[in-house]
């Protein structure tokens, strides 16, 4: 008798291939997904006409560098993973303010809300 008896054995993948996303990774796509447009928004209505362009285009391609060098799964720069969480909240953070700086406080809270909720739980599937 087995110490686990709910745990079943999994066959290994064939090469080439990955598991199937969970919920809570999907998730916390759609939340970064979401983070980014909210930039895009904020920097296209939120300054005048020559430079919301600029912040329209910029502050979500910052954004995306940031994200693509410290949060993806195949990140350039391997840091230690409370350093990955922060930046992601700092993604996160910068979406949130960009909300309020909108006048559209409730929007950024809800945003806040379940994006660190998806961040935390995936970040804890991470750790296990």
């Amino acid at each position: 008798m087995t110490d686990t008896p709910h745990v079943r054995a999994q066959a290994p993948l064939a090469p080439g291939m990955r598991p199937r996303p969970t919920a809570v990774e999907i998730g916390s796509v759609l939340c970064g997904i979401a983070a980014f447009l909210s930039l895009a928004i904020w920097g296209f209505t939120a300054w005048p006409l020559p430079w919301n362009i600029v912040a329209g285009l910029g502050a979500p391609a910052l954004a995306i560098l940031v994200w693509a060098l410290f949060v993806s799964p195949r990140a350039v720069l391997a840091v230690h993973p409370f350093v990955r969480a922060l930046v992601e909240l700092f993604v996160y953070a910068a979406a949130t303010i960009a909300w309020w700086s909108m006048g559209q406080a409730w929007i950024g809270l809800v945003f806040a809300i379940v994006a660190v909720t998806f961040g935390a739980l995936n970040g804890r599937r991470r750790l296990a």
